[in-house]
């Protein structure tokens, strides 16, 4: 079903196409001033300096020919200003639109399948092995996850992979760090080559507080920094017992990542890390050399990515260290190798925090003019996200100064959410299944809300309290307002009453509903232009706002016309379907009741 703003912008092109006019200035928009008009279109301003013509008079043109050819579409065509074309639908042309799409049994909302769907592979999550979640995961993970959600609805195929760093500097150091602490010697003999215990020697709450000591020995003490960087080149190398340790790190990991971003709701396609592209470094890195792109200076092999339009200077990427070691510099461009070969993407969105943007810029210049990539088939994106902030402004942070972990913020709002839900005396009735079911949803309802509701390259700064609130721009509010539609329609299921055909609005907020339900096929499109979920939020609670206006003015359950009272039934069961199907592309679940 093509969009409403579309065939309004058909219509309208034509009838600057019968003016003689560009039908390119034909374009229609959501009208501002709903007051004035539901659409509008600004295209006879544009129009008159290349044709020569006063704005008005091309505006009035168009509106003679508009009104020849869709008496039954508009119900009034005015002129504003200078030339803005504003346009009003009829009523019964907007309900047999909006009865259309309720109608429509495949669940998506008058949304077609995009005509050209594209590849794309989404990097996002980026956690470093060995190390827990921290509060930092908490953007990259959810925003991916919803513009992993928004791309498959819309038709395109999308793979999910966590990237996970696994091959660097940090797994050596917890190497030397863990052979210092003389954990099982079989793993450090050199001239050991197995079998090594299944069991791992280590678990991850213990990986969690030698990852920061080993990484603090790393800044201060050069000797303890020397051994790390030749156990990570080791380890890069094959020595067997670090990597039958890394095995055993990977395990235990994994298996915490799965458990932490799975209580987000962050799921993954691929489990790939840095480790998974290690052969492919040294026939790239020989590649490189061959092809006179990489080259050798003070013992790194380093690649020129300066550009002649750059304003500020642009250093050399290093692919291999002097040591001998690679870093993520390395890893990355193999990665894009990886997928360009076995995947053949036509776009790469990362999904990591904005403070990496001049890495990614070094690393994308260096794949590019190499021929790695070909810009022309493989558009390579830094979908960059901001910060979450404490009050002061800061990264946030524990009361005791600490990076929060992920986990901890988990269990905050959810706690929280439990408060809040004591507070509602119908669900002191409910099993205490369902009470814990309920506050797990409100809780991450309130933390992925709040984050997604701004844009995703803005810092905020995160208040527990006004997040987890049931009034406002929150998470918490849309989970309410979807179940109290719930309610309304299970309240009349259970009198026997049942959806119809929906009827012509009976007033101006019930013809807003109708028109916010519309909106919808254009602003996923819109979102996913512009990769940033914020729109699905504003969405979201644009049409919660207009559904309960709808409410308050046309008591659903106490209408006498059987007619009118299954058209609105038929509008509420629109919407909340809307609505918790715009809050799963967030990544939000709806319970029952509240």
């Amino acid at each position: 079903m093509t969009s409403l703003k579309q065939i309004l912008t058909d219509i309208v092109a034509e009838a600057f196409e019968a003016c003689g006019i560009d039908k390119k200035y034909g374009a229609v928009e959501v009208s501002t001033r709903r007051e004035m008009a539901d659409y509008q279109c600004n295209g006879a301003l544009a129009a008159a300096k290349p044709y020569k013509m006063n704005p008005r008079q091309i505006g009035e043109q168009v509106m003679s020919k508009l009104q020849e050819s869709s008496a039954d579409i508009f119900s009034e065509i005015s002129l504003a200003g200078p030339g803005f074309i504003n346009l009003r639908l009829n009523n019964d042309w907007l309900a047999n639109r909006v009865q259309s799409v309720a109608a429509d049994e495949s669940g998506r909302f008058g949304v077609e399948p995009v005509a050209d769907p594209k590849m794309i592979i989404l990097d996002y999550g980026g956690p470093n092995v060995a190390k827990p979640l921290h509060v930092g995961h908490v953007r990259t993970g959810i925003i991916g996850e919803s513009l992993k959600r928004l791309s498959r609805f819309l038709g395109h195929e999308v793979l999910s992979d966590i990237h996970m760093g696994d091959w660097g500097l940090p797994i050596g150091q917890i190497i030397v760090e863990m052979e210092d602490r003389d954990f099982d010697r079989v793993y450090f003999d050199a001239d050991y080559t197995g079998p090594y215990p299944e069991d791992p020697p280590v678990s991850v709450q213990e990986l969690a507080e030698i990852y920061p000591t080993a990484s603090g020995k790393s800044k201060v003490d050069e000797e303890f920094r020397a051994r790390a960087q030749k156990a990570t080149s080791e380890l890069q190398e094959g020595r067997p017992g670090y990597r039958a340790l890394w095995q055993h790190f990977m395990t235990v990991s994994v298996a915490d990542l799965k458990k932490n971003y799975g209580s987000l709701q962050v799921e993954y396609d691929l489990w790939l890390g840095e480790a998974d592209v290690n052969d492919l470094i040294n026939p790239m890195v020989d590649q490189l050399k061959k092809d006179g792109f990489a080259y050798l200076s003070d013992g790194a092999i380093i690649i020129d990515v300066k550009d002649d339009a750059d304003k500020k200077e642009m250093e050399p990427l290093m692919v291999v260290r002097s040591n001998g070691a690679v870093g993520y510099e390395a890893t990355d461009m193999a990665t894009i190798v990886q997928r360009v070969r076995d995947y053949d993407p036509d776009f790469v969105w990362y999904v990591v925090d904005g403070r990496q943007q001049h890495h990614f810029k070094k690393v994308f210049r260096a794949v590019y003019k190499s021929g790695i990539a070909n810009p022309d088939k493989v558009s390579l994106e830094h979908t960059y996200n901001g910060t979450i902030n404490g009050p002061d402004g800061k990264p946030f942070k524990t009361r005791d100064g600490g990076v929060m972990s992920l986990q901890v913020l988990v269990e905050m709002v959810i706690d929280k959410a439990r408060q809040r839900l004591a507070e509602i005396d119908s669900t002191a009735q409910y099993s205490a299944e369902e009470q814990e079911d309920i506050a797990q949803k409100v809780g991450i309802a309130a933390l992925k809300f709040s984050d997604l509701v701004n844009h995703r390259t803005g810092d905020y700064i995160f208040d527990l309290e006004r997040f987890s609130s049931f009034e406002g721009r929150t998470g918490p509010y849309l989970l309410y307002a979807a179940v109290r539609n719930q309610s309304i329609l299970r309240k009349a299921a259970e009198e026997g009453l049942a959806a119809g055909t929906i009827l012509p609005p009976a007033g101006d907020e019930e013809r807003e509903l109708q028109l916010k339900l519309l909106e919808l096929p254009d602003l996923l499109d819109f979102a996913f232009d512009q990769r940033a979920p914020n729109h699905l939020c504003d969405y979201a609670y644009n049409l919660a706002i207009a559904f309960n206006r709808f409410y308050r003015a046309h008591h659903i359950l106490n209408e006498e016309d059987a007619a009118q009272q299954a058209s609105w039934l038929g509008l509420a069961q629109l919407t909340v379907d809307v609505l918790k199907h715009v809050l799963y592309l967030l990544g939000i679940s709806v319970p029952e009741r509240m």
